[in-house]
């Protein structure tokens, strides 16, 4: 057991070459052996401990663990800094002394467990160490008044330590560089005080009497020719403190040619000179010098004014478009003309495009696209989760660990200032007490303002008026109205069936083919096949989950060919519509079909959901009671408000179809939309409640064929709506023969795929009546 709980059991080994570090000694280490750099980067990047040995033969370039001592020290390692030449130099220190008791690692770097050692101290009486370190204290400040080298400060120092073992710690810290690795070896193992002290008061006579002779300090002991070897040490110490200081010489130099090399703006080259200037004054192992070092890299690393040509081909980008996606003729048609604009103007204008819409539908593989039609880098940064302000603008250099924002680090990237810039999921921003990061994006996307973007980090301005910005998101309510306003938004609703299947044939299969390991002539997919895919196992706008039962069905092809006992790799494995359910079981998804027979109180509503158009139906109920109106199905407020609209309006108009004018005071109203788990909501169900409410009182059936999308007014007036074309669509697959919309939606009829236009009825109204004629049997409906 370890007497400081807060030291690991298990810790990284450095062999030391020529050097023994004692408890409470600071020094810095250059450390260039492989396995050496492994364990220090270990510790750095780990708790900081790491236990340092002296090595038996210093020639050994890769010591067994038979070729060390077993006792060492435990240190901490402050700092690390690689060096040009690969070599890292350390700052490290001593903290206890600690015999080795288990080796639990040796590649590629030694760990081992060990235990603290103690000094036997029981055996010397109190009064003999007492004046053992108080002449120990008199000769060691003797020696530093002596020496020129040793700072007077240390007197005071030595004066205040009371601990013998801590003072004989700092003495050896002072001599260990100066003698034999065997002497500092011994005197490091030495476990009873009483000789411990010995050993130092016998050094410092040594030591003492050399000062006296006028012999320089440095020395080792177990040498002959004495004199030549203090020459040999002094002229190597101060050959490696010399090559030291040329090396940083060097590398400064080299740090002003490239700032001077490289295309700055004055203001910036002024900064980035000011931090060398700052850097030279200071010392290389000091924190705020690694601090400038680092600021320094990032100015340099960055893309200034470095430009990719780009020369735009339209015809060229409209056939990468193509080629990448099938469908999406409004966005392409935008991206074009933006592209188009850009090659007049020769550079980026207008406003920020964002592409918005359903998961899976292509918005981020669309940006990718526009990069390659353009000509540029392509740079994605993922903005979902992002609270902290400083993620965008960057963190102040007052702190070690200081980083530019997210916006700065992809420009080091990609090398380039005028990259397709993605900001993926703008729609998932959010902000807490660290700031709120979407303010902090109101500039960067702002053409007006972005040419002098400040990051907190460089503290200079970076022009992003190159960068063509692209952001996604999945739903525009939840941006805010400001980042919006500075935004183009462009829908991508989805796809119909018929993209889906061009899709899956074009680009979904062989992609699926080439990444499990199979070739085209091993599996035969038929449209039929994967129409049952699109239609009953998969409820989505996009592609994404029919991408997966692809793939999943890919990856039982695969598995059979293996483990069948032919090996042949040119079997082919036919998918039909009837086989589907073998490859992947039982049906997720039905249809929601129209019914077969009309009924009273029953209708047929068209819906937008995040999988696309959908058919949903409203029934309408009466019952005994005294004028409630129950809402149930997991309704949303906008489509409450819609049914007491309705009911209102049905109300008003009582007298004109028959019903007394108090008919609500004897009964209760219940409106269901079935499906109650899924939330929904929006206007555009209001003439599907109303007609439904007066079914259900005039006891008419509604058309088993007929469905319906429009908002009502308390007057009856049919208001606009919005995702005419998935609801028709929605309306189409259902297998519905006639369709009612507001007559202000016919101008978006040119959206719709004109094969479900010839098979659709569509009919448009401005007014309930309208609907009600056409949706209720018309021999029985009275008029109005």
């Amino acid at each position: 057991m370890k007497e400081n709980k807060e030291l690991p059991d298990i810790v990284p080994l450095l062999p030391l070459r020529n050097r023994v570090i004692f408890p409470k000694m600071a020094l810095p280490l250059y450390v260039g052996r492989e396995r050496s750099i492994l364990a220090m980067e270990k510790a750095f990047h780990g708790d900081g401990h790491i236990l340092f040995v002296a090595q038996k033969d210093p020639e050994i370039l890769e010591p067994d663990i038979n070729d060390i001592y077993k006792t060492g020290v435990l240190s901490h390692v402050i700092q690390l800094f690689r060096l040009r030449d690969g070599t890292f130099k350390t700052l490290v220190n001593g903290i206890i002394k600690v015999k080795i008791t288990n080796i639990i690692q040796e590649y590629p770097f030694y760990k081992v467990e060990y235990t603290p050692e103690a000094f036997i101290s029981k055996e010397v009486e109190p009064e003999v160490v007492k004046t053992l370190v108080s002449q120990i204290k008199e000769k060691f400040i003797s020696f530093i008044k002596a020496n020129d080298k040793l700072p007077m400060e240390m007197i005071t120092a030595v004066s205040q330590i009371n601990k013998a073992q801590n003072l004989c710690n700092v003495i050896m810290g002072q001599f260990s560089p100066n003698i034999s690795q065997e002497r500092s070896q011994k005197i490091l193992e030495l476990n009873k005080l009483d000789l411990l002290l010995k050993n130092i008061d016998s050094l410092l006579d040594e030591e003492l009497k050399l000062l006296k002779n006028g012999r320089n300090l440095r020395k080792k002991i177990e040498k002959i020719n004495f004199s030549d070897q203090k020459k040999e040490i002094k002229f190597s110490d101060s050959q490696q403190e010399q090559a030291e200081v040329n090396e940083l010489k060097k590398e400064y130099e080299e740090i002003r040619d490239r700032i001077y090399e490289k295309e700055l703006d004055d203001e910036v080259q002024k900064k980035v000179l000011d931090e060398l200037r700052k850097l030279k004054l200071m010392s290389p192992m000091s924190a705020e010098a690694s601090i400038i070092r680092n600021y320094i890299d990032w100015i340099l690393a960055l893309p200034w004014n470095k430009i990719r040509d780009n020369e735009i081909n339209i015809h060229k980008a409209a056939k990468i478009l193509d080629k990448d996606h099938y469908g999406m003729r409004k966005p392409k048609e935008r991206i074009l003309e933006h592209l188009a604009v850009q090659s007049l103007s020769g550079k980026v204008t207008g406003p920020i495009l964002c592409f918005t819409g359903p998961p899976g539908v292509g918005k981020t593989s669309l940006a990718r696209s526009v990069a390659r039609a353009c000509g540029r880098e392509y740079v994605r940064l993922s903005l979902g989760g992002v609270k902290d302000e400083s993620e965008i603008r960057g963190h102040r250099r007052t702190y070690i660990g200081a980083m530019p924002g997210k916006i700065i680090q992809s420009f080091r990237k990609v090398e380039s200032s005028n990259p397709v810039f993605l900001l993926d999921e703008i729609d998932k921003l959010s902000s807490d007490f660290r700031g709120d990061p979407s303010s902090a994006l109101l500039e960067v996307l702002d053409p007006e303002q972005n040419d002098t973007f400040t990051d907190h980090y460089l503290s200079v301005e970076y022009n992003l008026s190159q960068v063509m910005f692209i952001a996604t998101s999945n739903s525009l309510a939840d941006i805010p109205w400001a980042l919006r306003d500075r935004m183009e938004i462009i829908e991508l609703e989805g796809y119909t069936e018929w993209e889906k299947l061009e899709i899956a044939k074009r680009h979904l299969l062989p992609k699926q083919i080439d990444k499990n390991g199979l070739k085209p002539q091993n599996i035969n997919f038929s449209e039929n096949a994967i129409h049952k895919l699109i239609n009953n196992y998969t409820r989505e706008a996009g592609v994404r989950d029919l991408e997966r039962n692809i793939s999943s069905v890919c990856r039982k092809i695969a598995y059979d060919m293996v483990i069948s006992t032919s090996k042949s790799t040119n079997k082919t494995f036919h998918i039909r519509k009837n086989s589907v359910n073998t490859w992947l079981g039982k049906e997720k998804y039905n249809l929601n079909r129209r019914k077969e027979q009309s009924y009273t109180g029953f209708v047929n509503g068209l819906a937008v959901t995040s999988f696309g158009g959908d058919l949903i139906t409203a029934e309408v109920t009466t019952v005994p009671g005294k004028g409630k109106l129950l809402l149930t199905g997991k309704l949303g407020e906008v489509m409450q408000e819609s049914a007491q609209a309705a009911l209102s309006w049905t109300r008003s108009k009582a007298m004109d179809y028959g019903l007394k004018k108090d008919f609500f005071e004897e009964i209760d109203i219940h409106i269901h939309f079935p499906k109650g788990a899924i939330p929904k909501d929006g206007p555009s169900a209001g003439i599907t409640i109303a007609t439904a409410i007066v079914s259900a009182l005039l006891n008419i059936p509604v058309r088993f064929d007929v469905a319906m999308t429009g908002e009502i007014t308390l007057s009856g007036r049919v208001l606009q709506i919005g995702g005419l074309k998935q609801k028709l669509l929605a309306a189409h697959r259902s297998g519905i023969g006639q369709v009612i919309i507001p007559g202000e939606n016919k101008s978006d009829l040119n959206e719709v795929p004109s094969r479900v236009l010839k098979e659709l009825e569509v009919n448009t109204v401005d007014n309930i009546e309208q609907v009600l004629s056409l949706a209720l049997d018309s021999d029985k409906f009275p008029p109005a």
